[in-house]
């Protein structure tokens, strides 16, 4: 993949939400052919695999890859190219901080590149996932060193990088100690055993007891 010359075009946007629609509106009539794939420099793992690997039927995947491969021609996203894409969603802030965030839950490999197994893996969990398969997916999101637990730094950046991308501009229009407050709230549910630390298990456990938590994940992939 990496001897590849061309990466994906900054303008282009292919996220989950544009994913989802794109499955919707995709009629049987595009699916791409298995021989299509061997026409661009990065080829995926065989698509019974992935479908194995995710809820997408093979006719989804194959729906998916165009789509992956017209976006991106060399098969694979770089974190700055992501983060061009990602900032298209929200214009009138600052997402690029909370785009590394997300874009190192996409990179599972930590290779600093998201190709479509990547995307499609974890589009899979966002869209179709069960609840723990999504909170799962959030803790990972939110335990930025991937040590198996959240800080309350980790929760800071995450929070200010939220604030920057679309808190100044929401309204009502939230305060500056708006990211602190939501921090101190995330630990004082969390942290049941009060070591400064939310373990997997803390995280799960309080999530799954509290309704509003929950009918956010029911919406997680209009976030992501």
């Amino acid at each position: 993949a990496g001897s590849c010359p061309n990466r994906c075009n900054g303008s282009h946007r292919f996220t989950a939400r544009s994913a989802n629609l794109y499955l919707c509106k995709t009629s049987d009539s595009n699916i791409v052919e298995d021989g299509e794939l061997s026409t661009v420099c990065y080829r995926p793992e065989g698509l019974d695999r992935l479908v194995q690997q995710t809820k997408f039927s093979k006719k989804e995947l194959q729906v998916l890859y165009r789509g992956f491969k017209n976006e991106c021609p060399s098969g694979v996203v770089n974190e700055e190219t992501f983060k061009s894409i990602y900032s298209k969603f929200f214009p009138q802030g600052d997402s690029s901080m909370y785009a590394h965030f997300l874009f190192e839950a996409f990179d599972t490999q930590n290779n600093g590149s998201v190709s479509f197994e990547d995307f499609v893996i974890s589009l899979s969990i966002i869209l179709r996932g069960s609840i723990t398969d999504k909170l799962n997916w959030a803790f990972n999101l939110y335990d930025i060193n991937k040590d198996g637990c959240i800080t309350r730094e980790e929760m800071t950046e995450i929070m200010h990088s939220i604030y920057d991308m679309m808190g100044k501009y929401t309204y009502p229009h939230m305060k500056d100690s708006a990211p602190k407050e939501h921090v101190d709230s995330f630990f004082q549910k969390m942290d049941k055993n009060n070591d400064g630390v939310v373990t997997m298990d803390e995280f799960l456990e309080t999530c799954q007891k509290d309704g509003n938590i929950m009918q956010s994940m029911h919406m997680f992939d209009n976030v992501i």
